[in-house]
């Protein structure tokens, strides 16, 4: 195992977008984060439940700009780690009434997932854990990954865990 902390995180996203204000309403909007700070059109914080900031979002070199054409190395997505399959749910109630359009929905086995892209097609995952006894084990007892089972999005919204 690693020499690093078990507690040890990833912190916070920053993200160059194109259209500050435009971000920061999907941002606060569309997935409920709080914008904690901004200064002038250059840069803001956002985060949920009072933290220092999870997300920041800037123009520094973006302002105006395009996303990375197809086919070139950058960020796939960052995820948005949700407490509970309930949770879930809720942010997957708030995307259908702002009619964002899902890349795709996904069982992982260990995890359920909500693919989508932001305003300047920054991809998303927005997901939450199932509990470590439920996850899928090889017979050896590693972690079995590699599940991407559809999933079941009317399953997930009547869902009360």
């Amino acid at each position: 195992m690693s020499e690093v902390h078990p507690n040890t995180r990833i912190g916070h996203v920053h993200l160059k977008v194109s259209n500050l204000d435009r971000s920061i309403r999907f941002y606060t909007e569309v997935l409920g984060f709080d914008l904690l700070n901004r200064i002038e059109n250059n840069i803001a914080f956002l985060s949920f439940g009072g933290y220092h900031h999870h997300l920041a979002l800037n123009t520094f070199e973006s302002a105006g700009g395009q996303p990375p054409a197809q086919g070139t190395t950058g960020l796939l997505h960052f995820a948005i780690l949700y407490p509970s399959k309930r949770e879930l749910n809720l942010v997957l109630r708030r995307l259908l009434a702002h009619g964002v359009q899902l890349d795709r929905a996904v069982d992982h086995g260990i995890s359920l997932s909500l693919y989508l892209h932001d305003p300047d097609s920054i991809g998303i995952e927005l997901t939450c854990d199932r509990p470590p006894s439920q996850w899928p084990r090889t017979p050896d007892g590693r972690i079995a990954f590699g599940y991407n089972i559809p999933l079941d999005l009317q399953a997930l919204l009547a869902s009360t865990e």
